[in-house]
């Protein structure tokens, strides 16, 4: 009985407002991408269509199951999920699924995931837990970073490997946003700084793929290579001038009709967004995600430990450089690195780990009352 009233009382205080903005996000996605697509055949179509559907019902599912765990299990557990997630970042090296030229998936049976996407919230985790244990209530200098910067370089190096260059940036941002969070000192800041430009300059000659370094230089002058590098740039942005302010209308995309603008259910979704509700929808969509971003600034604020505290901060990172970074590439103002808009792009394993993100907020949100 005693058990029966705890559940009741835990429903009725439950934190809805995180799992709320998803799903009006996703509503608007999941729309985007059946006009992304429905110029394509039937059978693509009801492919993607349905099954991201189906991916979003089980994110969903999972992150509400995750929102019960209490936010002590993540502490306690922290470094073993992170070493679980590296030693499945060495098995997709070593036996991973290829595919479009890159070694990114683990396949067992009918499941096939990237431990990639995991790996960004397992990195937040290990960070959280050691910068807790770590002097947390003093000014960290380089000294202090050198072993939270190997807990996020090394899972990076093993992803930029596959190669995957946009999830390991990824996790280096979520390292220096939990780092700058931490509180670093000025001369700290500079010397990262410095540190972080030299590095650029040698992952780029000899460390990238040529087609990586290809993007790069496209980037800087799109128009040199306009019918191979340059060509989605190109598109893009063709794409999100021709919306304007109001847009052309919903399925009405000429870049997704006459199939100009490849990948336009995954890495462009928001260019074809753009073209059909121009830039007051894209004003709409950008107050969305400025919703749910403050709402994860707020939860740091309210918890009451520090490492739930870092927690929303890493997790909230996720969802913020995901999105800059793949709005920021399909405009034109960043390199193309092949990153999904959350929640807007088709793929499983990109949604199974926004999902599971959310439901670790709102656990976090709901232990306020609770733990």
């Amino acid at each position: 009985m005693n058990l029966k009233i705890d559940i009741v009382n835990y429903l009725k205080k439950y934190d809805l407002s995180f799992f709320g903005i998803v799903i009006i996000i996703f509503i608007i996605g999941i729309l985007n991408l059946y006009s992304a697509t429905h110029a394509a055949n039937k059978v693509v179509l009801g492919a993607i269509y349905k099954k991201q559907l189906i991916m979003f019902g089980v994110a969903m599912g999972v992150g509400f199951l995750v929102s019960f765990i209490r936010p002590k299990n993540y502490f306690r557990f922290a470094y073993v999920l992170y070493g679980l997630n590296i030693f499945a970042l060495i098995l997709v090296l070593i036996m991973g699924n290829k595919a479009l030229g890159a070694q990114r998936w683990l396949v067992l049976g009918p499941i096939r995931f990237q431990p990639s996407e995991m790996m960004k919230i397992s990195v937040v985790l290990a960070l959280a837990r050691w910068y807790t244990k770590n002097n947390p209530h003093t000014e960290t200098g380089l000294k202090e970073l050198v072993v939270p910067g190997l807990i996020a370089l090394f899972p990076a190096m093993l992803i930029i490997v596959e190669p995957d260059l946009g999830t390991g940036l990824i996790v280096l941002l979520v390292f220096l946003m939990i780092a700058f969070y931490r509180r670093l000192k000025w001369k700290t800041i500079i010397i990262v700084s410095i540190m972080a430009a030299l590095a650029g300059g040698v992952m780029f000659e000899f460390g990238l793929k040529n087609y990586q370094k290809q993007r790069i230089l496209t980037f800087l002058d799109d128009t040199a290579d306009a019918r191979g590098t340059g060509y989605n740039a190109i598109q893009s942005k063709i794409a999100i001038g021709s919306g304007q302010i109001f847009g052309k209308g919903y399925k009405k995309s000429s870049q997704a009709s006459l199939n100009y603008l490849p990948e336009n259910h995954t890495d462009f979704v928001f260019s074809i967004f753009n073209e059909e509700h121009g830039l007051l929808g894209s004003i709409l969509l950008l107050a969305l995600y400025g919703i749910l971003f403050f709402r994860f600034l707020w939860l740091s604020t309210s918890v009451l430990r520090f490492f739930d505290s870092l927690l929303a901060i890493g997790l909230m990172s996720i969802f913020f450089f995901h999105t800059v970074v793949n709005m920021g590439m399909v405009m034109g103002l960043m390199p193309i690195v092949g990153l999904p808009l959350p929640l807007m792009s088709y793929g499983g394993s990109s949604l199974l780990t926004f999902g599971v993100c959310i439901g670790i907020a709102t656990g976090l949100s709901n232990s306020r009352n609770f733990f």
